[in-house]
Protein backbone atom coordinates (compact mmCIF):
# COMPACT_ATOMS: atom_id res chain seq x y z
CA UNK A 1 0.00 0.00 0.00
CA UNK A 2 1.48 3.77 -1.06
CA UNK A 3 0.82 6.71 0.99
CA UNK A 4 0.35 10.39 -0.96
CA UNK A 5 2.56 12.83 1.33
CA UNK A 6 -0.78 14.11 2.99
CA UNK A 7 -1.59 10.21 4.08
CA UNK A 8 2.26 9.93 5.84
CA UNK A 9 1.83 12.89 7.53
CA UNK A 10 -1.23 12.42 8.58
CA UNK A 11 -0.10 9.04 9.96
CA UNK A 12 2.84 10.92 11.42
CA UNK A 13 0.99 13.38 12.95
CA UNK A 14 3.07 15.76 11.91
CA UNK A 15 2.91 18.39 9.29
CA UNK A 16 3.23 17.89 5.57
CA UNK A 17 6.10 20.43 5.01
CA UNK A 18 8.00 18.77 7.97
CA UNK A 19 7.20 14.99 6.39
CA UNK A 20 8.53 16.72 3.29
CA UNK A 21 11.71 17.72 4.81
CA UNK A 22 12.72 13.61 4.98
CA UNK A 23 11.57 12.99 1.22
CA UNK A 24 13.69 15.67 0.00
CA UNK A 25 16.61 15.22 2.25
CA UNK A 26 16.65 11.11 0.39
CA UNK A 27 16.45 9.19 3.58
CA UNK A 28 13.57 7.23 2.86
CA UNK A 29 13.72 4.38 0.98
CA UNK A 30 11.36 2.96 -2.19
CA UNK A 31 9.23 6.52 -2.86
CA UNK A 32 7.81 6.41 -6.11
CA UNK A 33 5.83 9.22 -8.38
CA UNK A 34 2.48 9.12 -9.64
CA UNK A 35 2.28 12.31 -11.77
CA UNK A 36 3.17 14.83 -9.44
CA UNK A 37 2.36 13.14 -6.07
CA UNK A 38 5.19 11.76 -4.16
CA UNK A 39 4.13 7.68 -2.94
CA UNK A 40 5.42 6.41 0.51
CA UNK A 41 5.02 3.06 1.04
CA UNK A 42 3.16 2.53 4.33
CA UNK A 43 5.78 -0.09 5.78
CA UNK A 44 8.44 2.62 5.88
CA UNK A 45 5.44 4.96 7.90
CA UNK A 46 4.84 2.42 10.26
CA UNK A 47 8.79 1.83 11.17
CA UNK A 48 8.81 5.77 11.55
CA UNK A 49 5.90 5.60 13.45
CA UNK A 50 7.30 3.12 16.13
CA UNK A 51 10.82 4.52 16.48
CA UNK A 52 11.84 4.77 19.97
CA UNK A 53 12.72 7.48 21.90
CA UNK A 54 16.58 7.35 22.93
CA UNK A 55 18.09 5.86 26.01
CA UNK A 56 20.07 9.30 26.98
CA UNK A 57 20.54 7.72 30.66
CA UNK A 58 24.03 6.38 29.57
CA UNK A 59 25.06 10.14 28.68
CA UNK A 60 26.66 11.88 32.05
CA UNK A 61 24.98 15.58 31.68
CA UNK A 62 21.96 16.99 32.45
CA UNK A 63 20.99 18.12 29.22
CA UNK A 64 22.36 17.45 25.35
CA UNK A 65 22.12 20.17 22.42
CA UNK A 66 20.17 18.93 19.52
CA UNK A 67 20.64 20.83 16.20
CA UNK A 68 17.98 20.99 14.19
CA UNK A 69 18.49 21.54 10.53
CA UNK A 70 16.66 21.13 7.05
CA UNK A 71 17.40 18.92 4.19
CA UNK A 72 20.46 20.23 2.10
CA UNK A 73 19.81 22.92 -0.38
CA UNK A 74 22.31 24.25 -3.09
CA UNK A 75 23.87 27.77 -1.68
CA UNK A 76 22.43 30.53 -3.58
CA UNK A 77 25.08 32.92 -2.51
CA UNK A 78 28.31 31.96 -2.94
CA UNK A 79 29.96 33.56 0.47
CA UNK A 80 27.51 31.48 2.57
CA UNK A 81 28.50 28.32 3.46
CA UNK A 82 26.26 25.34 2.31
CA UNK A 83 24.37 23.90 5.38
CA UNK A 84 21.36 20.90 5.46
CA UNK A 85 21.24 17.48 5.78
CA UNK A 86 21.16 15.01 2.73
CA UNK A 87 21.30 11.41 2.57
CA UNK A 88 23.90 11.65 -0.60
CA UNK A 89 26.64 13.85 0.54
CA UNK A 90 29.68 12.11 1.71
CA UNK A 91 31.39 11.90 5.43
CA UNK A 92 33.17 15.29 4.46
CA UNK A 93 30.31 17.63 2.90
CA UNK A 94 28.02 16.07 5.79
CA UNK A 95 30.45 17.55 8.66
CA UNK A 96 31.24 21.16 6.53
CA UNK A 97 27.76 21.77 6.56
CA UNK A 98 26.83 20.38 10.48
CA UNK A 99 29.48 21.76 12.44
CA UNK A 100 28.46 25.51 12.19
CA UNK A 101 27.66 28.56 12.27
CA UNK A 102 24.92 28.19 14.37
CA UNK A 103 23.27 30.62 17.04
CA UNK A 104 23.89 28.93 20.16
CA UNK A 105 25.77 29.48 23.30
CA UNK A 106 29.03 26.82 22.07
CA UNK A 107 29.77 26.38 26.34
CA UNK A 108 26.62 24.51 26.73
CA UNK A 109 26.29 22.83 23.42
CA UNK A 110 30.30 21.26 24.32
CA UNK A 111 29.39 20.82 27.96
CA UNK A 112 26.94 17.96 26.08
CA UNK A 113 29.77 16.08 24.55
CA UNK A 114 27.63 14.72 22.04
CA UNK A 115 25.42 16.91 19.41
CA UNK A 116 22.30 14.83 17.86
CA UNK A 117 21.62 16.18 14.48
CA UNK A 118 17.92 15.92 13.55
CA UNK A 119 15.59 16.11 10.23
CA UNK A 120 12.24 16.17 11.57
CA UNK A 121 12.47 15.07 14.86
CA UNK A 122 14.56 11.84 13.82
CA UNK A 123 18.41 11.69 14.68
CA UNK A 124 20.32 11.81 10.91
CA UNK A 125 23.89 12.21 12.19
CA UNK A 126 25.89 12.93 15.15
CA UNK A 127 28.75 15.30 15.77
CA UNK A 128 31.61 14.77 18.63
CA UNK A 129 34.59 16.61 19.47
CA UNK A 130 32.71 20.06 20.01
CA UNK A 131 35.45 21.13 22.84
CA UNK A 132 36.99 23.92 20.90
CA UNK A 133 34.16 26.90 18.98
CA UNK A 134 34.55 29.49 17.25
CA UNK A 135 32.45 32.70 16.93
CA UNK A 136 31.27 35.02 14.21
CA UNK A 137 29.15 38.50 15.02
CA UNK A 138 25.63 37.65 15.70
CA UNK A 139 26.04 35.13 18.53
CA UNK A 140 26.92 32.56 15.76
CA UNK A 141 29.27 29.86 16.67
CA UNK A 142 31.34 26.72 14.73
CA UNK A 143 32.80 23.73 15.62
CA UNK A 144 35.91 23.46 13.50
CA UNK A 145 37.52 20.32 15.47
CA UNK A 146 33.88 18.34 15.47
CA UNK A 147 33.91 15.25 13.96
CA UNK A 148 31.14 13.13 12.37
CA UNK A 149 30.63 10.03 14.58
CA UNK A 150 27.98 8.49 12.77
CA UNK A 151 24.97 9.43 10.30
CA UNK A 152 22.00 7.60 8.07
CA UNK A 153 21.45 6.75 4.46
CA UNK A 154 18.18 5.26 4.88
CA UNK A 155 16.08 6.46 8.19
CA UNK A 156 13.15 3.61 7.83
CA UNK A 157 15.70 0.25 8.55
CA UNK A 158 17.51 2.50 10.01
CA UNK A 159 21.02 2.06 7.52
CA UNK A 160 23.66 3.39 9.86
CA UNK A 161 27.10 5.03 8.74
CA UNK A 162 29.63 5.13 12.16
CA UNK A 163 32.09 6.88 10.93
CA UNK A 164 34.01 8.22 14.47
CA UNK A 165 37.51 6.83 14.92
CA UNK A 166 37.01 6.35 18.83
CA UNK A 167 34.75 3.94 19.66
CA UNK A 168 33.48 5.37 22.75
CA UNK A 169 31.97 7.78 19.92
CA UNK A 170 30.82 5.50 17.74
CA UNK A 171 28.77 3.79 20.47
CA UNK A 172 26.93 7.24 21.37
CA UNK A 173 26.02 7.53 17.99
CA UNK A 174 24.71 3.72 17.32
CA UNK A 175 22.67 4.48 20.31
CA UNK A 176 21.27 7.68 18.77
CA UNK A 177 21.09 7.61 15.49
CA UNK A 178 17.57 6.57 13.58
CA UNK A 179 15.76 6.98 17.12
CA UNK A 180 12.80 9.98 17.21
CA UNK A 181 13.94 12.87 19.56
CA UNK A 182 11.78 15.59 19.68
CA UNK A 183 12.57 18.92 20.54
CA UNK A 184 11.43 22.54 20.29
CA UNK A 185 13.19 25.62 19.93
CA UNK A 186 12.92 28.85 17.53
CA UNK A 187 16.22 28.21 16.32
CA UNK A 188 18.64 25.71 15.53
CA UNK A 189 19.60 24.62 18.58
CA UNK A 190 17.32 22.83 21.36
CA UNK A 191 18.32 21.44 24.29
CA UNK A 192 16.35 17.88 25.77
CA UNK A 193 16.92 16.28 29.23
CA UNK A 194 18.75 12.87 29.57
CA UNK A 195 17.05 12.06 32.59
CA UNK A 196 13.07 12.40 33.10
CA UNK A 197 13.74 13.54 36.61
CA UNK A 198 16.03 16.65 35.64
CA UNK A 199 13.35 18.12 35.95
CA UNK A 200 12.61 18.10 39.22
Amino acid sequence: MLLTTGQAAEELGCAVTTYRRLITAGVLPELSRRGVRVMTPLWVVRALQQRAHPSLNRLNVREVAVLRVDAARPSEDNQQEPIGYAAGLGPDDLLKRLRGWWRCDAASVAAGGVLPVTLSGYVVAVLTGLNHWEKRNGGRHAFPDAVLAGHVTDLATPVKHLTAPQQTDRDIADLLLGTRLPSQSSGAIAYVPTHSSSAN
